[in-house]
């Protein structure tokens, strides 16, 4: 059976944070994972995790100043960059976090390339001795114009030339859905950089049992791919979480 874990970023975010983390945990899902949690203090939302015994997937560095979309890519600001990235790890630490996802920024050319493989490389060497895991997440140009990482064939090089084992794809089906299609292959293609999966409906990013892809037929090749580990919702819901939860409480995706 597919599990399912929350995007607190998005889900139930009204709440403060561990409450969200309470409320994932009633509704049903399996794990959660956030966007920026850094301003909560981690021992409240290790101790929010103890409670429901639910693991915390992953988590973002910060994205900078306003108007940024992260700094690891950004040639000049490489100090800002590392220094993000070891926060960030020590907070994933404390709170018993898998893995950080290191967000590029808006930035182009093979100068913001270099720095990005600089800062990964600064940042699986730190990852690796607290066994946490370093994810890249390609984003859609409708919703990040000018961000760095666009495709999953540009991640799975920059993974490649980074060289480490704990440096994986974060591959968001909605943001490649709407840059390259044929979600299936390149689930195929890819499976063995894969550190994290996640959903949502295409266009709208709603919840995941509507819209152009069919999450049923996703669902199928990940488990052949021998992939087990919960699917992230991240879809923005439209009003309150819990009555766009249907889809959760079948334990499937149908479409109507």
């Amino acid at each position: 059976m597919t599990r399912f874990s929350a995007n607190l970023g998005l889900l139930w975010a009204d709440l403060p944070l561990p409450q969200a983390i309470r409320a994932a945990h009633r509704a049903g899902f399996d794990a959660v994972e956030c966007h920026w949690p850094q301003e909560v203090p981690p021992a409240q939302v290790a101790a929010a995790l103890a409670e429901t015994g639910l693991p915390m997937l992953g988590l973002n560095t910060r994205r900078g100043r306003p108007g940024e979309n992260g700094l690891a890519a950004l040639p000049g600001r490489e100090a800002e960059a590392r220094a993000e990235i070891e926060r960030t790890l020590d907070y994933a630490a404390a709170i018993g976090c898998g893995a950080v996802h290191v967000m590029a920024g808006n930035a182009e050319g093979d100068a913001a390339q270099q720095v990005f493989l600089a800062n990964l490389d600064h940042a699986c060497r730190l990852a690796r001795p607290q066994g946490i895991t370093v994810l890249i997440e390609p984003l859609n140009r409708r919703d990040a114009p000018g961000y760095f990482l666009t495709g999953s064939d540009q991640a799975a090089r920059i993974i490649e030339a980074a060289g480490h084992d704990n440096l994986r794809l974060m591959f968001d089906c909605y943001h490649l859905q709407i840059m390259e299609g044929d979600i299936s292959r390149r689930l195929r293609a890819h499976r063995d950089i894969l550190g994290h999966v996640q959903i949502a409906s295409v266009p709208d990013r709603g919840s995941p049992d509507h819209g152009e892809l069919d999450y049923r037929h996703v669902c199928a090749v990940l488990e052949d791919l021998g992939w087990t580990r919960p699917l992230g919702a991240e879809y923005r819901p439209e009003g309150p979480t819990e009555p766009t939860l249907a889809w959760l409480h079948r334990r499937r995706l149908v479409r109507p």
